[in-house]
């Protein structure tokens, strides 16, 4: 069976659209912080909590798929317990840039959602920095969703290129 789709990347647990709309709802998808809609939260924090929220999705199904074969095996039932265990032990040994997208890549997603008008910024900033011996890197900008975001189907959200420039 081929992996790897016709047209695309690697399949993922879920969709970055559907992640970015979620994260800015505030509703805390797959294990994330609950924020304030209103407020929002700056770009490289998304990015930061997306992958986070792929790197343990991605250590669940390890675990999952490892316990199950583990049970048929010994002719146990499935342990909940031991598939955290598994996940955790796999979330330690995932490296950060081994799976999922790179922050260009979501820059450049989240530049497609501007254009769409579907994500704002709120005005609000925090101050940045490359590393303690350096100058001041640019502010971090915090980005809330528009009323046309929250309306913008799923479809959409997930393919937001399209959304912009039509079927490809």
């Amino acid at each position: 069976m081929l992996l790897k789709p016709k047209r695309g990347g690697f399949l993922r647990p879920f969709g970055c659209g559907w992640f970015i709309r979620e994260f800015l709802l505030g509703n805390g998808p797959e294990g994330s912080p609950m924020i304030d809609p209103d407020v929002g939260a700056p770009q490289a924090g998304i990015f930061y909590h997306y992958k986070i929220s792929l790197l343990r999705a991605i250590a669940v199904d390890r675990a999952t798929r490892q316990e199950e074969r583990q049970a048929r095996r010994e002719e146990r039932s499935i342990s909940p317990d031991k598939i955290e265990e598994l996940a955790e032990r796999y979330l330690g040994s995932i490296p950060y840039k081994t799976s999922s997208c790179r922050y260009h890549s979501f820059v450049v997603y989240f530049a497609n959602l501007q254009r769409l008008g579907w994500v704002e910024a709120t005005g609000e900033e925090e101050r940045s920095a490359f590393q303690d011996n350096y100058s001041a890197g640019p502010p971090r900008r915090y980005f809330r969703l528009t009323a046309a975001g929250r309306m913008a189907a799923g479809a959409a959200w997930a393919d937001p290129f399209a959304a912009l420039y039509g079927r490809r």
